[in-house]
């Protein structure tokens, strides 16, 4: 099949195929006497495993590392597992510092009045002075919109 062909029946475009190919992620597809490139099922099934590799979050190195176990037939599932382990726990970080970010960003627009007056304490807390107030009230002077 061509290009167009095992970009559907993998689900990976065209251009990542072609990517995946010069970073010697899969191997280049054979050619046709015109130059175009011709796919067999299983570099379908190659670019399926890498697609699904990489919607987990997999990185490109872990996903290459992914592909030679796939490869190897002999090899222990231990190694896979350990693997898969792994990125469960790189993920588990991801999403505590993204729901720290969440808890931030809906702590400092509880604070801001979203009215006309230009005291933002979002605007603040990126421009490097967080809010300086109590969980109960804003400091004297008012850090808060519209204070």
């Amino acid at each position: 099949m061509n290009i167009g062909e095992a970009s559907h029946a993998s689900g990976v475009s065209a251009k990542m195929i072609r990517y995946y190919e010069e970073i010697g992620l899969i191997s280049p597809a054979g050619r046709t006497a015109s130059n175009y490139r011709v796919y067999d099922r299983d570099s379908v099934n190659r670019l399926r495993f890498v697609r699904r590799s990489r919607s987990l979050g997999f990185s490109l190195e872990e996903t290459e590392r992914l592909l030679k176990l796939w490869d190897d037939k002999a090899r222990a599932s231990a190694e896979v597992k350990a693997m898969a382990l792994t990125h469960v726990e790189e993920l588990e970080t991801k999403i505590a510092e993204m729901q720290a970010m969440r808890d931030t960003l809906v702590h400092l627009a509880e604070r801001c009045h979203g009215d006309n007056r230009p005291n933002c304490p979002i605007l603040a807390d990126l421009e490097g002075h967080p809010l300086r107030q109590t969980a109960t009230a804003p400091r004297a002077g008012g850090d808060c919109c519209g204070d």
